[in-house]
């Protein structure tokens, strides 16, 4: 079995269970932050839905500038609507696993480098990048996220297994 054939389950449990709590995110309460030193609802749900791109870029480049200017728009996109952020999620999972199914263990093996202005920032094989720096980030601020979503009383549907709300 491939390294993409068995990173690409994983992918799809994680990008489903992650729509599953964007789904529930309020249009309303956008700039609510739990502690003056958090991001805002909007930031960090936004933030969370940059993640299938970045698969995608990693799939695509050996490496991004976030430094450069036409960049820039990846580090962040808006978050306008819970609609229009899942249909943008969507829409990415499913063109970074298209841009992933391809892929041979040795593209897997190859490193791929963050950068900021030409420093590098990270530079890893694609495979840990994609499992460590992706995968193990979105899941991480989806753990944000979920806390965000229970103290603003929102039922929260599983994640791994059922929740106070979906018993």
């Amino acid at each position: 079995m491939s390294i993409v054939q068995t990173l690409l389950p994983q992918l799809d449990h994680e990008m489903g269970t992650t729509r599953r709590i964007l789904e529930v995110v309020p249009n309303t309460d956008a700039e609510w932050k739990p502690h003056p030193k958090s991001s805002t609802l909007r930031n960090l749900v936004a933030h969370i839905a940059t993640f299938p791109l970045w698969q995608k870029l990693v799939a695509e480049r050996a490496e991004l500038d976030l430094g450069l200017p036409e960049n820039a728009s990846v580090a962040q996109v808006p978050f306008t609507s819970r609609d229009e952020l899942i249909e943008r999620f969507d829409r990415d999972a499913r063109e970074a696993r298209t841009a992933l199914e391809p892929m041979s263990d040795e593209a897997m093996r190859e490193r791929w480098s963050l950068k900021n202005r030409g420093a590098t920032v990270l530079s890893l094989p694609r495979v840990a990048v994609l499992r460590g720096f992706i995968l193990s980030h979105m899941i991480h601020h989806r753990g944000q996220l979920t806390v965000y979503l229970r103290l603003l009383d929102v039922p929260l549907p599983s994640v791994y297994g059922p929740t106070a709300d979906s018993r």
